[in-house]
């Protein structure tokens, strides 16, 4: 890893402690709640995907969510910035993670498959 991949893996870290810590600051239940499962910033650290778990929303509550994050992406960024006192804060892209759902719907293939065999 050279340093610039090193500062990027760092930011990325502080972000996914930050972004719920901020989220929680919030009285809205609906966004305050949700939890960070990953932070993907780009090569120069001024955008950043968030990926959020989408477990216990449906589709709808999942469009409310992700509306509402958009409107506070702005406080988010200061909170980071006074919180950690940088110049900058990365513009944030919101999406929910459908990783978890992925891997099991493979763990089912795969049993099927045994189950073949």
């Amino acid at each position: 890893m050279n340093p610039a991949e090193i500062k990027r893996k760092r930011t990325e870290s502080v972000l996914k402690e930050l972004i719920p810590e901020a989220l929680g600051t919030l009285d809205d239940p609906a966004i305050n709640t949700l939890v960070v499962t990953e932070v993907l910033c780009s090569r120069g650290r001024y955008d950043a995907r968030v990926f959020i778990d989408p477990t216990g929303l449906d589709e709808s509550q999942q469009a409310v969510a992700l509306s509402k994050l958009r409107k506070v992406a702005g406080y988010i960024k200061t909170y980071i910035r006074e919180s950690e006192g940088w110049y900058k804060a990365p513009n944030f892209k919101f999406e929910f993670d459908d990783e978890l759902e992925r891997i099991s719907k493979m763990d089912e293939l795969f049993k099927i498959i045994e189950g073949k065999e």
